[in-house]
């Protein structure tokens, strides 16, 4: 019984390896270049993200820089605004044409001069474009499906590659060590399993919460699970004044009372609506918080800056905060630089699981066809009788 388990599990473990393999090493290995993304954007893209600041000089107000960027771009619609809270880095706006929400334009404004330091569409991006490889293959539903259908395989092949790897006693040790001066098969064979038992609760946990945006009946399951209903959905509040012309220092205002009322250290997100009837939705992300992603939102009137509402994490249900804490898993930021060092490795060795099982399986593919070859049995030759007369 036991035997036709494992068999059953490494026959598993074989054909979906090899059928979702290059799914699983793109996957991989564009997730190990995402761990930092935030760190090396300003350092990939420079003149877009960093400016010299002056000492003892003051930011500019967000409604100058929103001026300078409407006047350089009068058909296009600010959609938002990203102020970091480091003192030497540009003020970001969002653009777009009419409602192509999805073709952001790009303009980073230096906050001391309201000079435009560089411009770039989101799509060309580098990050961008790892992204959509990380999630979609870059073929968008299409690579979405098959993404998510390869998650679900890589989980079957983790736990069934468990199996496989469970040691007797006389195993233990080879199983949980690398012996590194092994001939290459045996050694491909250890940075395979061995490897593979160190990253699994890693990598199955990455795995489980990568379904949340494969498919949306398994974000609706931790709303059921821990709040009893589904997500509820979330839509700015309509103004409080009547709809005209804001005034010259709307933005500044807000921003303003945004850092009275979150009297924290964090970046800044400003959402405009396109219509003048909702609100302005500002989040800005708590960088004193013991985990990443813990946000809260204010809702300002579009007019007169007035404070209309708030969203904080405190108040958010179970299900939300668990929902919040999705990302900073999968992607290794939940605790700062530690996890994300520990969620690169994980994802490079990760990337090497499916190169080494093809490895193992050419192997012994090789060995069996090798043996068949041997075993064979020669061809009889016919028998010549000496001195027979062919007629």
């Amino acid at each position: 019984m036991k035997k036709t388990f494992k068999k059953i599990a490494s026959q598993l473990h074989l054909w979906l390896g090899v059928s979702s393999g290059l799914v699983v090493f793109i996957v991989a290995l564009t997730g190990s270049i995402l761990v930092f993304e935030d760190e090396l954007e300003p350092v990939i893209y420079s003149r877009f993200y960093v400016v010299e600041a002056p000492n003892g000089q003051s930011a500019l107000p967000l409604d100058n820089l929103r001026a300078t960027v409407a006047n350089a771009y009068p058909k296009q619609r600010i959609t938002r605004i990203a102020i970091e809270p480091d003192l030497n880095r540009t003020v970001i706006f969002g653009l777009v044409k009419g409602k192509k929400e999805k073709d952001v334009f790009s303009v980073a404004v230096n906050p001391y001069t309201a000079e435009i330091a560089d411009t770039r569409r989101e799509n060309d991006s580098f990050f961008h474009v790892v992204l959509q490889l990380h999630r979609y293959l870059c073929l968008e539903d299409t690579g979405k499906a098959i993404t998510g259908v390869s998650c679900v395989l890589f989980i079957v092949i983790m736990i069934t590659g468990l199996v496989l790897w469970w040691p007797n006693r006389k195993q233990t040790k080879q199983r949980l060590t690398i012996k590194w001066d092994a001939k290459f098969k045996r050694l491909n064979w250890d940075l395979h399993a061995v490897f593979g038992f160190y990253v699994l609760p890693f990598t199955f946990l990455i795995a489980l919460t990568g379904l949340v945006w494969s498919y949306k009946w398994v974000n609706s399951m931790i709303f059921l699970t821990f709040d009893g209903k589904p997500q509820q959905k979330r839509e700015a509040p309509a103004n409080v004044s009547s709809t005209g012309t804001s005034t010259s220092v709307v933005l500044a205002r807000i921003f303003t009372e945004t850092n009275r009322q979150l009297a924290y250290p964090g970046r800044i997100q400003v959402a405009i609506p396109e219509s003048d009837s909702l609100s302005i939705t500002i989040s800005k992300e708590n960088e004193t918080a013991s985990v990443d992603n813990v946000v809260d939102f204010l809702y300002f009137d579009q007019t007169d800056g007035t404070l209309i509402s708030k969203r904080l994490y405190d108040n958010e249900t179970t299900g939300m905060k668990v929902r919040r804490l999705v990302l900073p898993i999968h992607s290794g930021s939940i605790w700062g630089w530690p996890t994300k060092v520990l969620a690169l490795i994980v994802a490079l060795i990760t990337a090497t699981l499916p190169v080494t099982g093809v490895v193992i399986w050419v192997g012994r593919k090789f060995k069996k066809e090798k043996k068949v070859t041997r075993k064979s049995p020669a061809v009889p030759r016919p028998a010549v009788r000496t001195g027979a007369t062919v007629s």
